[in-house]
């Protein structure tokens, strides 16, 4: 259940994920401008001077009718940015702290004391059990076919057995969706929202170098690649920059965040998750935006009336079916 603080400044109920060397205050004002959730990794800041000036700068140019912006976290004891990245959030008042890898009721009791939202991605159900016992606010449900470190279960699968777990908490669906039909089909199947990040790789904002984004423009799901031996945990990438990837039959002795979120590897290997047949160009991201709230309306309605009718925004909000904002 999405509480009425986010609900009421979302014009779809979905968020940008996080993508690392990919997400910066551009996108992510773009996005929250929009009507979406805008997020970044904190580390694709390399300093803690440099996030503290991502932070004011984005805080400057969102304004309260605007959707709340989020921040991710690597929780890990190998992570040395750890503390002093969570300290920023809590003396900046993130809106949503998105955290990933570990999750404590340390974390959850600092963030929720001033107000903030604390989601976790989870790729297991177990990963989810854990978010919930440290009283998260939501549970992204990272599942087969998603960008990045993706899981391996079918979304809808995961869906299904998450449901009940997370009860009333905001349960986000993460995994291959690159539409607002999607959006409306997981919404359908129990999600209360999603994540989509495949799909803002090939936008103006997004900091990816052109060739990347003219990749995911020019490829299928054919051509995305789901191993383990990149970073030592699974991960999904454009199979055509693989191509040079010298592969070892020594695994890691152990896992560090700072080998695992490397500039280097992220910069070589580019991440992409199975709907990125759904890119057909490079646009604004506001742009972007607006085709997923029009076809959001259009998944609604398909769902309301069945697929033998097609609809149009003005109908779907006439309908109800999704909320306008003024000055948008």
């Amino acid at each position: 259940m999405i509480p009425e603080k986010l609900r009421n400044h979302l014009r779809i109920p979905a968020m940008v994920a996080p993508m690392f060397l990919v997400s910066g205050p551009d996108l992510v004002v773009e996005s929250c401008k929009a009507g979406l959730v805008g997020s970044f990794p904190t580390l694709n800041q390399r300093t803690v001077a440099g996030l503290e000036q991502w932070l004011v700068e984005i805080r400057s140019r969102l304004n309260a009718a605007d959707a709340p912006f989020g921040a991710q976290f690597g929780i890990h004891r190998t992570n040395p940015r750890q503390a002093p990245d969570l300290a920023l959030a809590i003396e900046y008042q993130v809106p949503i702290v998105i955290t990933t890898l570990g999750i404590t009721h340390e974390i959850t009791d600092a963030i929720h004391a001033y107000g903030g939202l604390v989601f976790h991605d989870a790729t297991t159900v177990k990963h989810a059990v854990k978010a919930v016992d440290a009283n998260v606010d939501g549970v992204i449900a990272v599942s087969q076919g998603a960008g990045g470190h993706a899981g391996t279960i079918n979304p809808f699968a995961f869906l299904t057995e998450l449901r009940h777990v997370v009860g009333d908490r905001i349960l986000i669906l993460a995994g291959a969706i690159s539409n607002g039909r999607s959006v409306a089909g997981a919404i359908a199947a129990g999600a209360d929202m999603v994540s989509l990040g495949t799909c803002f790789i090939p936008t103006i904002e997004s900091m990816a170098p052109i060739e990347q984004k003219q990749m995911v423009v020019d490829s299928t799901a054919a051509d995305i690649v789901y191993t383990d031996e990149v970073s030592g945990i699974g991960a999904s990438f454009l199979g055509q920059t693989l191509k040079k990837f010298k592969r070892t039959n020594e695994p890691k002795e152990k896992f560090d965040v700072a080998e695992e979120i490397s500039p280097k590897l992220w910069r070589d290997y580019w991440s992409a998750g199975q709907g990125v047949g759904g890119s057909r160009e490079i646009i604004p991201a506001r742009m972007l935006c607006e085709r997923l709230i029009e076809d959001y309306a259009v998944g609604l309605t398909r769902a309301e009336t069945g697929a033998g009718r097609r609809t149009t925004i003005v109908d779907a909000r006439a309908q109800g079916t999704i909320q306008g904002r003024s000055g948008r």
